[in-house]
């Protein structure tokens, strides 16, 4: 089958590279011209607009998005719709927020395009394990695009389905993210305290490495966390600060909205906010309060 793939950064090339490999032709576009001619040089047809992606694809178009959720994905939609035909479909594999997608899917629908949400998962390791994909839209378009999901899974009848109307596929990842931020945070929080027990002098690399085989906690981000502690046991040159990509938020939002209580999720996504202050107002004052109504000693900058 063939495909328009718009976005070729890491993730973008490498789900190129996999669908390329399964025997799809990819025409490619990137607004960086560098990454329209790395991607030719991993078998790519690059094109520098839009304009030619559309004319250099057979019809029905099929056109894939792989660029950041919000502005840029709402302004390349924009252009397609201009370009596109009754039929085509438009795909959105990148973490938008799922209501976005609910409101593409309706506009787009009114003029006879397509529009799939796809969650996708797996990140830089797709290429060789392919990728976890959670669809939104009309079966139709799904069914027409099933040799391209088939190719991108891990195994044509597994890792990939149709969950719902347009909007879903987004919301299920947005969850899927939400409980990555748990269980990360739970790996991390257990680590720690292992790394505190001195007495014992934990090898927490080798700790990591037994509970990869028959632990009940046993998970690729294990795999992942056993592989960084092997590599760098004291974390060498990670600065202990952690950014959130938008989706914890989002299921935050969302469960506000629902009173739905996500107590992990919520302490997950806030301590990453935590991770970002270097000298903490809230506890500052914690310890100015302690010294007001106890008497307990105020630590000074600097001080141990």
């Amino acid at each position: 089958m063939e495909i328009g793939l718009v976005g070729l950064g890491k993730m973008g090339l490498n789900m190129a590279q996999r669908l390329i490999q399964g025997g799809h032709k990819v025409v490619g576009y990137d607004i960086r011209t560098e990454n329209v001619r790395s991607a030719e040089m991993a078998g790519v047809l690059g094109v520098f607009s839009l304009d030619d992606l559309i004319h250099s694809l057979q019809k029905p178009c099929a056109v894939w998005l792989m660029v950041p959720a919000g502005d840029p994905t709402q302004q390349t939609i924009e252009t397609l719709k201009k370009l596109l035909k009754p039929g085509d479909v438009i795909v959105d594999g990148g973490n938008s927020y799922y209501r976005d997608s609910v409101k593409r899917g309706k506009e787009l629908k009114d003029i006879g395009i397509y529009f799939l949400d796809v969650g996708t998962s797996g990140g830089i390791w797709g290429l060789t394990e392919g990728y976890s994909l959670m669809i939104g839209g009309e079966e139709e378009a799904v069914d027409l695009l099933s040799p391209v999901f088939k190719t991108l899974a891990p195994a044509p009848e597994r890792g990939w389905g149709r969950v719902g109307p347009c909007g879903a596929g987004h919301f299920v990842k947005m969850v899927h993210n939400g409980i990555e931020y748990g269980m990360m945070q739970a790996f991390a929080e257990g680590f720690d305290l292992m790394s505190q027990k001195n007495e014992f002098a934990l090898n927490l690399g080798q700790i990591a490495e037994i509970w990869r085989s028959g632990s009940v906690v046993r998970s690729w981000l294990l795999d992942l966390t056993a592989d960084i502690l092997n590599e760098n046991p004291n974390l060498d040159g990670i600065a202990p600060y952690v950014p959130d990509s938008g989706e914890g938020r989002w299921t935050v939002i969302e469960a506000v909205d629902l009173a739905v209580p996500i107590p992990v999720i919520t302490m997950a996504l806030e301590r990453r906010f935590a991770s970002r202050h270097d000298e903490p107002y809230s506890d500052k004052l914690l310890s100015a309060l302690r010294n007001r109504f106890g008497g307990h000693e105020i630590k000074k900058k600097g001080q141990s």
